[in-house]
């Protein structure tokens, strides 16, 4: 199982808010595909994948904030 974290986004950017899934429970996701999009209060920022496999549980429902570093979603 892998996990998909807030990366980091930008120097200073401490946190996002999640605007929409590409993607819903049960997908195959690619590494390299855009699974969910965040703003932050600078910019938007799509964030991939990271593995391969099926997108197992989305932990970081749509408005909801998150910090850098915190787990979005399981891809198993």
């Amino acid at each position: 199982m892998s996990l998909l974290t807030l990366p980091e986004l930008g120097e200073g950017i401490e946190k996002a808010t999640v605007a929409c899934w590409h993607y819903k429970v049960g997908d195959r996701v690619q590494n390299d595909d855009d699974v969910v999009e965040v703003v932050t209060d600078k910019a938007v920022f799509n964030v991939a994948a990271g593995a391969s496999g099926t997108l197992r549980e989305i932990l970081v429902r749509d408005g909801q904030e998150v910090k850098v570093g915190e787990v979005l979603a399981e891809i198993q």
